[in-house]
């Protein structure tokens, strides 16, 4: 699938993706040292949010789409040099509403949830 929303962000610091389909996706952040919190090697939570954001967008897929909320929980920490993949499924649409869960998971650990409520926009919400 042609990915057609957030095209000019960074994947390094949001993530590459492994598999864009109607309603789904699937992307691979590779954390390192500049999403470091600490000596001990925290990766700062915002780094997984916005992977996680990412991946609700692309299971979307549209040019116009934005961010309403989201509910989320961070349920394990992540260190540096750990590979975290997000799996994001559309769950519900109601016009231009779209409900989105993502879990992000380190091998087969869950280190992050989250349903974003997500909105599709007659046009780029800047304009």
């Amino acid at each position: 699938m042609n990915i057609i929303t957030h095209q000019e962000i960074d994947q390094k610091l949001c993530g590459n993706p492994i598999t864009i389909e109607p309603d789904f996706s699937c992307i691979e952040l590779k954390t390192d040292k500049s999403m470091m919190v600490d000596k001990q090697g925290l990766v700062h939570g915002g780094f997984i949010f916005g992977l996680a954001d990412y991946a609700a967008m692309l299971a979307v897929n549209d040019p116009n789409v934005v961010l309403g909320s989201a509910d989320v929980k961070f349920l394990m920490p992540v260190k540096v040099g750990e590979i975290v993949v997000a799996e994001a499924n559309t769950t519900s649409k109601k016009g231009k509403k779209y409900i989105v869960t993502v879990v992000v998971h380190r091998k087969d650990e869950a280190v992050f949830s989250g349903e974003f409520t997500c909105f599709v926009l007659d046009k780029h919400v800047l304009l």
